[in-house]
């Protein structure tokens, strides 16, 4: 027994009780920096430059995987909001006490419905990309179609609708809508198989292609 003790003993002093203590928010070697103890508005202004980034890249589009990295939903939910509000209001109703709220719940619906079965389609068809990331690339590249409603809005100031400001909106929207597609495909089509791009490239096509519908036939300021 008292053997056994001895090499118990013996065992303990063997184990080694050195270690490190480190401080929140400091960066090891094994650790990513902690943002627990960053000030907040550090935190709102890399958050913004994030989404800033992204917006360039929808703009000056090229096949990279940059939206594809550290993928976030601001950009995207902040271009939902601002379409529906500009949209709200469009339909030619003769109610006049309509306050626009099902225009606006319609946009709302088409954007996130839209991006989410593009999504599952992308998925279904085997493409090497997460859900979130799907949505994400989808809704930023919205940007170009959200220029174009601006200049639309901008032509509908005018009082009097020509067919000549009706052709330089169509022409605004469809470039918008090519901008759109061109962008979402440069970031998506490599995640599918080859044999399958077309196929999922489809229904991104549609989904770009209601949209831009919802804003030609935009005809009020």
């Amino acid at each position: 027994m008292a053997d056994v003790d001895f090499h118990e003993q013996s065992d303990l002093n063997d184990v080694s009780l050195e270690g490190d203590i480190t401080a929140p928010g400091l960066k090891t070697e094994d650790d990513e920096f902690s943002t627990l103890d960053e000030p907040v508005k550090d935190t709102v202004m890399r958050d913004l430059r994030a989404v800033g980034v992204k917006f360039w890249h929808v703009l000056y589009p090229k096949t990279s995987t940059a939206l594809l990295r550290e993928w976030n939903l601001w950009g995207t939910t902040e271009l939902c909001l601002f379409m529906a509000m500009m949209l709200q209001g469009s339909s030619d109703d003769l109610d006049m006490m309509s306050d626009g709220g099902p225009q606006f719940a319609e946009v709302f619906v088409i954007y996130w419905v839209g991006a989410v079965v593009v999504t599952l389609n992308t998925k279904l068809l085997g493409g090497n990309i997460s859900f979130f990331q799907s949505v994400c690339v989808l809704g930023y590249c919205v940007c170009p179609l959200a220029i174009a409603l601006i200049i639309c809005r901008g032509i509908l100031i005018a009082d009097e609708q020509t067919t000549m400001l009706f052709i330089i909106r169509f022409v605004t929207v469809v470039v918008g809508f090519g901008w759109s597609t061109f962008a979402s495909t440069a970031f998506l089509a490599e995640s599918q198989p080859p044999n399958r791009k077309a196929l999922a490239m489809f229904p991104i096509f549609l989904f770009y292609f209601v949209i831009s519908w919802l804003i030609i036939s935009h005809t009020h300021s």
